[in-house]
Protein backbone atom coordinates (compact mmCIF):
# COMPACT_ATOMS: atom_id res chain seq x y z
CA UNK A 1 0.00 0.00 0.00
CA UNK A 2 1.34 3.44 -0.90
CA UNK A 3 1.77 5.34 2.38
CA UNK A 4 1.50 8.72 0.38
CA UNK A 5 5.23 9.64 1.68
CA UNK A 6 8.57 10.18 -0.72
CA UNK A 7 11.95 8.84 -0.13
CA UNK A 8 12.42 11.03 3.26
CA UNK A 9 9.28 8.85 5.01
CA UNK A 10 7.71 12.72 5.08
CA UNK A 11 3.58 12.62 4.05
CA UNK A 12 3.97 14.23 0.00
CA UNK A 13 2.93 17.48 0.18
CA UNK A 14 -0.69 19.01 -1.53
CA UNK A 15 0.20 21.82 -3.15
CA UNK A 16 -2.32 25.00 -4.89
CA UNK A 17 -0.13 27.14 -7.13
CA UNK A 18 -1.30 30.71 -8.12
CA UNK A 19 -0.86 32.38 -10.97
CA UNK A 20 -1.64 35.16 -13.69
CA UNK A 21 0.42 34.82 -16.29
CA UNK A 22 2.95 32.16 -18.54
CA UNK A 23 3.44 30.38 -15.03
CA UNK A 24 6.85 29.15 -15.83
CA UNK A 25 7.69 28.90 -12.30
CA UNK A 26 4.66 26.65 -12.06
CA UNK A 27 5.63 24.53 -14.87
CA UNK A 28 9.26 24.03 -12.98
CA UNK A 29 7.47 22.97 -9.72
CA UNK A 30 4.95 20.59 -11.41
CA UNK A 31 7.86 19.26 -13.60
CA UNK A 32 9.60 18.92 -10.22
CA UNK A 33 6.75 17.01 -7.98
CA UNK A 34 6.64 14.63 -11.24
CA UNK A 35 10.33 14.31 -11.07
CA UNK A 36 10.60 13.37 -7.58
CA UNK A 37 12.88 16.59 -6.61
CA UNK A 38 9.81 17.90 -4.86
CA UNK A 39 7.74 15.52 -1.79
CA UNK A 40 4.64 17.16 -3.15
CA UNK A 41 1.99 17.32 -5.51
CA UNK A 42 0.29 20.09 -7.23
CA UNK A 43 -3.71 19.78 -6.87
CA UNK A 44 -5.48 23.16 -7.95
CA UNK A 45 -4.18 26.18 -9.96
CA UNK A 46 -5.58 29.15 -8.81
CA UNK A 47 -5.61 32.31 -11.31
CA UNK A 48 -7.03 35.43 -11.86
CA UNK A 49 -6.85 35.28 -15.65
CA UNK A 50 -8.44 31.99 -17.06
CA UNK A 51 -7.54 32.11 -20.43
CA UNK A 52 -3.63 32.79 -19.04
CA UNK A 53 -0.63 30.30 -20.09
CA UNK A 54 -0.56 28.68 -16.75
CA UNK A 55 -3.93 28.01 -16.73
CA UNK A 56 -3.68 26.21 -19.95
CA UNK A 57 -0.83 24.39 -19.06
CA UNK A 58 -2.87 23.33 -15.57
CA UNK A 59 -5.83 21.69 -17.89
CA UNK A 60 -3.22 20.08 -19.82
CA UNK A 61 -1.73 18.24 -17.08
CA UNK A 62 -5.01 17.14 -15.82
CA UNK A 63 -4.63 19.90 -12.90
CA UNK A 64 -8.25 21.52 -11.36
CA UNK A 65 -8.40 25.48 -12.49
CA UNK A 66 -9.82 27.41 -9.81
CA UNK A 67 -10.88 31.31 -11.08
CA UNK A 68 -10.60 33.59 -7.92
CA UNK A 69 -12.51 35.99 -8.23
CA UNK A 70 -15.53 36.38 -10.05
CA UNK A 71 -15.45 38.42 -13.00
CA UNK A 72 -17.39 40.03 -15.20
CA UNK A 73 -15.29 38.08 -18.06
CA UNK A 74 -15.02 35.12 -15.67
CA UNK A 75 -18.51 34.42 -13.97
CA UNK A 76 -17.44 30.60 -12.83
CA UNK A 77 -14.73 32.65 -10.39
CA UNK A 78 -15.16 31.82 -6.58
CA UNK A 79 -15.33 34.53 -3.58
CA UNK A 80 -12.86 34.15 -0.79
CA UNK A 81 -14.82 31.88 1.17
CA UNK A 82 -15.52 29.87 -1.87
CA UNK A 83 -12.06 29.63 -2.27
CA UNK A 84 -11.45 28.53 0.96
CA UNK A 85 -13.80 25.69 0.79
CA UNK A 86 -12.29 24.77 -1.94
CA UNK A 87 -8.28 24.47 -0.70
CA UNK A 88 -9.50 23.01 2.48
CA UNK A 89 -11.57 20.05 0.32
CA UNK A 90 -8.62 19.65 -1.34
CA UNK A 91 -6.65 18.86 2.03
CA UNK A 92 -4.08 21.90 0.64
CA UNK A 93 -1.22 21.81 2.94
CA UNK A 94 1.00 24.57 1.16
CA UNK A 95 -0.20 27.87 -1.05
CA UNK A 96 2.79 28.86 -4.13
CA UNK A 97 2.56 32.18 -5.93
CA UNK A 98 4.07 32.11 -8.92
CA UNK A 99 3.75 35.68 -11.07
CA UNK A 100 0.22 36.14 -9.46
CA UNK A 101 -0.08 39.81 -9.51
CA UNK A 102 -3.20 40.52 -6.65
CA UNK A 103 -2.95 41.20 -3.06
CA UNK A 104 -3.75 38.29 -1.26
CA UNK A 105 -6.58 38.51 0.89
CA UNK A 106 -6.42 38.96 5.05
CA UNK A 107 -8.71 35.92 5.36
CA UNK A 108 -6.61 33.37 2.59
CA UNK A 109 -2.90 34.47 4.66
CA UNK A 110 -4.61 33.80 8.56
CA UNK A 111 -5.78 30.34 7.36
CA UNK A 112 -2.22 29.40 5.89
CA UNK A 113 -0.05 30.44 8.08
CA UNK A 114 3.78 29.94 7.73
CA UNK A 115 2.25 28.01 4.54
CA UNK A 116 2.11 30.49 1.97
CA UNK A 117 5.53 31.40 -0.36
CA UNK A 118 5.66 33.95 -3.45
CA UNK A 119 8.82 34.29 -5.38
CA UNK A 120 9.84 37.74 -6.71
CA UNK A 121 12.04 38.87 -9.20
CA UNK A 122 14.72 40.79 -7.19
CA UNK A 123 16.37 40.84 -3.84
CA UNK A 124 14.18 41.99 -1.27
CA UNK A 125 12.94 44.51 0.22
CA UNK A 126 15.04 46.21 -2.81
CA UNK A 127 12.48 46.80 -5.80
CA UNK A 128 9.53 45.62 -4.10
CA UNK A 129 5.76 46.11 -3.33
CA UNK A 130 2.96 47.45 -5.10
CA UNK A 131 3.52 47.96 -9.10
CA UNK A 132 6.50 46.51 -8.65
CA UNK A 133 6.52 42.92 -10.90
CA UNK A 134 7.81 41.78 -14.28
CA UNK A 135 10.05 43.80 -16.57
CA UNK A 136 9.20 47.27 -14.35
CA UNK A 137 11.28 45.43 -11.80
CA UNK A 138 14.20 45.07 -14.38
CA UNK A 139 13.93 48.28 -15.60
CA UNK A 140 14.15 49.73 -11.85
CA UNK A 141 17.47 47.66 -10.87
CA UNK A 142 18.96 49.09 -14.27
CA UNK A 143 18.21 52.61 -13.59
CA UNK A 144 19.38 52.27 -9.97
CA UNK A 145 22.52 51.52 -11.33
CA UNK A 146 22.52 48.57 -8.60
CA UNK A 147 25.43 46.08 -9.42
CA UNK A 148 23.70 43.04 -8.67
CA UNK A 149 20.07 41.61 -8.59
CA UNK A 150 18.33 38.14 -8.25
CA UNK A 151 15.02 36.24 -6.88
CA UNK A 152 13.96 36.20 -3.58
CA UNK A 153 11.37 33.59 -2.02
CA UNK A 154 9.47 34.83 0.38
CA UNK A 155 6.40 33.75 2.60
CA UNK A 156 3.75 35.62 2.33
CA UNK A 157 1.92 38.42 4.60
CA UNK A 158 -0.99 40.93 4.12
CA UNK A 159 1.14 43.00 1.98
CA UNK A 160 3.25 43.20 -1.53
CA UNK A 161 6.52 41.50 -0.91
CA UNK A 162 7.00 42.44 3.04
CA UNK A 163 6.71 38.69 4.53
CA UNK A 164 10.10 37.00 5.64
CA UNK A 165 12.68 36.04 3.00
CA UNK A 166 13.16 32.49 2.78
CA UNK A 167 15.97 32.22 0.38
CA UNK A 168 17.45 34.59 -2.44
CA UNK A 169 19.72 34.17 -5.53
CA UNK A 170 22.43 36.87 -6.47
CA UNK A 171 23.15 37.39 -10.17
CA UNK A 172 25.25 40.42 -11.56
CA UNK A 173 23.47 43.28 -13.61
CA UNK A 174 26.10 44.01 -16.28
CA UNK A 175 27.03 47.13 -17.80
CA UNK A 176 25.03 47.40 -21.33
CA UNK A 177 22.10 44.84 -19.88
CA UNK A 178 18.64 45.54 -21.03
CA UNK A 179 15.32 44.54 -18.95
CA UNK A 180 15.02 41.69 -20.84
CA UNK A 181 18.40 39.95 -20.73
CA UNK A 182 18.33 40.79 -16.78
CA UNK A 183 14.96 39.23 -16.46
CA UNK A 184 15.94 35.99 -18.33
CA UNK A 185 19.45 35.55 -16.02
CA UNK A 186 17.18 35.97 -12.87
CA UNK A 187 14.35 33.73 -14.04
CA UNK A 188 16.69 31.28 -14.61
CA UNK A 189 17.95 31.19 -11.03
CA UNK A 190 13.91 31.90 -10.30
CA UNK A 191 13.47 28.46 -11.13
CA UNK A 192 16.25 27.09 -9.54
CA UNK A 193 15.72 28.91 -5.93
CA UNK A 194 12.08 28.20 -5.95
CA UNK A 195 12.40 24.45 -6.61
CA UNK A 196 14.33 24.39 -3.42
CA UNK A 197 12.55 26.57 -1.45
CA UNK A 198 9.31 24.10 -1.86
CA UNK A 199 11.44 20.88 -1.89
CA UNK A 200 12.48 22.59 1.47
CA UNK A 201 8.71 23.35 2.67
CA UNK A 202 7.47 19.70 2.35
CA UNK A 203 10.48 18.09 3.67
CA UNK A 204 9.75 19.99 6.92
CA UNK A 205 12.81 21.11 6.51
CA UNK A 206 12.11 24.81 7.51
CA UNK A 207 13.07 26.27 10.84
CA UNK A 208 12.47 29.50 12.31
CA UNK A 209 14.88 31.27 14.32
CA UNK A 210 13.40 32.79 17.77
CA UNK A 211 13.13 36.28 16.08
CA UNK A 212 10.80 35.09 13.12
CA UNK A 213 13.34 34.80 10.28
CA UNK A 214 12.87 31.17 8.65
CA UNK A 215 15.96 28.95 8.05
CA UNK A 216 15.94 26.04 5.41
CA UNK A 217 18.15 23.09 7.21
CA UNK A 218 20.59 20.83 4.77
CA UNK A 219 19.24 17.92 3.54
CA UNK A 220 22.68 16.25 4.31
CA UNK A 221 23.46 18.06 7.67
CA UNK A 222 20.72 18.48 9.91
CA UNK A 223 22.87 21.19 12.08
CA UNK A 224 23.93 23.41 9.08
CA UNK A 225 21.26 26.04 7.74
CA UNK A 226 20.91 28.63 5.19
Amino acid sequence: MDSGAGDSGVRRKRLAVFVSGGGSNFRSIHEAALGGKVNGDVVALVTDKPGCGGAEYAMCNGIPVVVFTKLKSAPEGVSTDELLNVLRDLKVDFILLAGYLKLIPGELVKAFPRSMLNIHPSLLPAFGGKGYYGLKVHKAVIASGARYSGPTVHFVDEQFDTGKTLAQRVVPVLANDTPEQLAARVLHEEHQVYVEAVAALCEDRIVWRDDGVPLIRSQTNPNAYT
